[in-house]
């Protein structure tokens, strides 16, 4: 469908902007050390602006280098020494005719010591944000001040370096939020107890920047919308707020909420629905008469339409969408919808940054290594050369896709008779439906280059041979581990419970392994049932970013189930599991008439053998087949190995 809603220019101050689609800030922690926007970051924003975003407001940038870190390797404006390069960003984003503005931030009570020098956090008062847990101090007056002529001054370095206008963050919970927070601002100076003094922080940066950056340099601000904290920012607030900002004259508001103490509300899992937040911004654009950007945990370009057609927002901030594919814009504009990578929602993003890394992503492999592993850096040597693919799993069909960009002919052999692998099995748990668009979307950039799909045929070398392949790229999955312990036959696995191949019979269920596999299968089984989850570690969830974590162990327990950490499988028998505590060694046993295995795959390698036979060492391992592991393991290591194969 022509979404003509979303690619009507728009105007924001004086600026035209080419459509409706906004990238609003997200860490990436791809700036250089010195807080310039080195070839990587400008690669990662370029690739944004060249796939069709019409404005792109940059991560979290640093107004002050002591007490306001945010992330390692975050974009700066606290020293006239990133003019330049901020000024190769901003021309770059030009060239595409995509505005740039410049988010301007402080975290306050929001960032560790550790990111500080060892400093004690400020904030507006001596509230202790929860997630942090680090007690801040109350700025003083002088410091409040000083931290004005900060902000001021960050501005003035973005429009010395060509950016098209600043975003004050004021949303999140972030400094200039906990300001105007009730929840935060305890304070009684000029800074604090009414409305006004709430707000004057805010005022006084804006007020400084239209000083010294003129009055037609665009000054927007990032408001939440609620705090959806009991003592924080409420709707009504919100929208006073909103009036208040319009008549001080900024260029737009962008709509967002949530604070670190409301968890999952800022950055939303996957359990949230598209959508679910968008009376936020709709209440505030009844208000004001200056442009609303809405951020709104949109994935669909016909739902981003409809948000435009509803009148919930001028603009649409299409945040991850734009992580997992810099082509979101042009893909929609093209009626490509089903080539378009949606986001997940799997927070794989955000874990990865809080872990000190740079930005990645589930399912797009190319996330935050632009510069090294983009397209542009493909050696298209393929000639038509076939090369046959096993499997039509995530890497399987990842692999033959970077072949297929490289000019070679990947045949893809799949045993059974669709596509997917075990993903097919990942998407039946709740809220795991955006993974079957997800093999919807492989299946379409497959047909896109040409990619044969034979499905129904097992792999074979004389199969492979008959094809004229002169290599294989072994994708062929894992098995699951099944554990020699007495009674073990009596246990089923996770992947047949899910394929519906087993029955799951009686009140109590014992599910052995509480990683990802392992909590949202038994969520899945939690409607029927009461589930134990059985984990030996003294935590569950693997690498599971904290909020999913936490939410399928409450879903579980909510159910009637329960969580056994630090306690390992020794035996399956009638009516229960025994098993042994990892500390004291004492056993104990738990009811549960069905056993459900969790524990993992082991690299699926049968065919390894006969194949290295017969084509040496131009078979080439890849996803589970390799390495047991998450969709992100298997779709970066597919696309890694097909990118490199035989490229020199």
């Amino acid at each position: 469908m022509p979404y003509t809603k979303l690619f009507e220019p728009g105007r924001i101050g004086n600026l035209e902007i080419r459509n409706r689609i906004v990238m609003p800030a997200m860490g990436c922690s791809l700036a250089e050390v010195t807080g310039e926007p080195g070839p990587r970051m400008i690669k990662y924003y370029a690739d944004r602006a060249r796939g069709g975003a019409g404005m792109i407001i940059t991560e979290i940038t640093r107004i002050d280098d002591e007490t306001g870190v945010g992330t390692p390797n975050q974009l700066s404006v606290t020293n006239t020494h990133v003019v330049g390069q901020l000024s190769r960003l901003a021309e770059t984003l030009h060239a595409y005719d995509t505005k740039l503005f410049i988010q301007l931030h402080h975290p306050g009570n929001q960032t560790p010591s550790r990111l500080i020098g060892g400093k004690q956090p400020v904030s507006a008062s001596d509230v202790t944000c929860k997630v942090i847990g680090e007690q801040p101090r109350a700025l003083t007056t002088e410091e409040v001040e000083g931290l004005v002529k900060k902000f001021v001054f960050g501005a003035v370095i973005a429009q010395k370096a060509g950016a098209d206008g600043v975003e004050i963050h004021g949303a999140h919970g972030y400094l200039v939020s906990q300001f105007l927070s009730p929840h935060t601002n305890k304070r009684t100076d000029k800074y604090g107890g009414s409305f006004e003094g709430r707000m004057r922080f805010a005022t006084e940066i804006i007020m400084g920047i239209k000083a010294y950056c003129g009055p037609k340099f665009p000054v927007g601000i990032r408001l939440n919308g609620s705090d959806y904290l009991e003592d924080g920012i409420d709707e009504a607030d919100a929208i006073a707020q909103a009036k208040y900002f319009e008549k001080l004259g900024v260029a737009y508001i962008n709509v967002s909420c949530g604070t670190y103490d409301s968890g999952s509300t800022i950055i939303e899992p996957n359990y949230y629905a598209e959508g679910w937040k968008k009376h936020l911004a709709a209440n505030i654009r009844k208000a004001v008469s200056i442009p609303v950007i809405a951020v709104c945990n949109i994935k669909h370009p016909s739902f981003a339409e409809t948000m435009l057609e509803e009148g919930n927002c001028d603009f649409v901030g299409i945040a991850r969408g734009h992580l997992a594919d810099a082509e979101w814009g042009n893909k929609a504009k093209a009626g490509k919808d089903n080539e378009i990578r949606k986001c997940l929602g799997c927070m794989e993003c955000f874990r990865i940054l809080n872990d000190g890394l740079p930005l990645g992503c589930t399912l797009n492999p190319v996330l935050g290594r632009e510069f090294e592993w983009g397209d542009e850096k493909l050696v298209r040597n393929g000639d038509g050369r076939v090369i046959a693919v096993v499997g039509a799993g995530p890497a399987g069909m990842q692999a033959a896709l970077t072949l297929a960009k490289r000019g070679f002919r990947p045949v893809i052999f799949e045993a059974s008779d669709k596509v997917g692998g075990t993903v097919n099995l990942a998407a039946v748990p709740p809220h795991k439906d955006m993974l079957k668009e997800f093999i919807e979307t492989q299946k379409a950039e497959l047909a896109a280059y040409g990619v044969e799909i034979r499905c129904n045929t097992p792999a074979t070398v004389e199969a492979v041979k008959a094809i004229g392949a002169e290599g294989v790229f072994l994708t062929s999955g894992g098995n699951t581990i099944v554990p020699d312990l007495p009674g073990i036959e009596k246990a089923v696995t996770a992947e047949d419970v899910l394929a519906g191949r087993a029955e799951v019979k009686g009140e109590h269920i014992a599910v052995i392994g509480g990683g990802v596999t392992g909590l949202e299968t038994a969520e899945y089984l939690s409607k029927d049932h009461k589930v134990t989850v059985v984990e030996m570690l003294d935590k569950v969830g693997g690498n599971l970013y904290p909020s999913l974590t936490m939410h399928l162990c409450t879903e579980i327990m909510k159910a009637g189930g329960a969580i056994a950490k630090g306690k390992a499988l020794t035996a399956v028998k009638d009516g229960c599991v025994t098993v042994c505590d990892t500390k004291t060694q004492e056993t104990s046993d738990i009811p549960a008439e069905t056993v459900v295995l969790a524990m993992g795959v082991r690299p699926n390698r049968a065919l390894y053998a006969e194949f290295k036979e017969a084509f040496g060492d131009d078979v080439v391992l890849a996803g589970d087949a390799a390495k047991g592991g998450q969709i992100y393991d298997a779709l970066h290591a597919a696309h890694d190995r097909a990118f490199v194969y035989k490229a020199y």
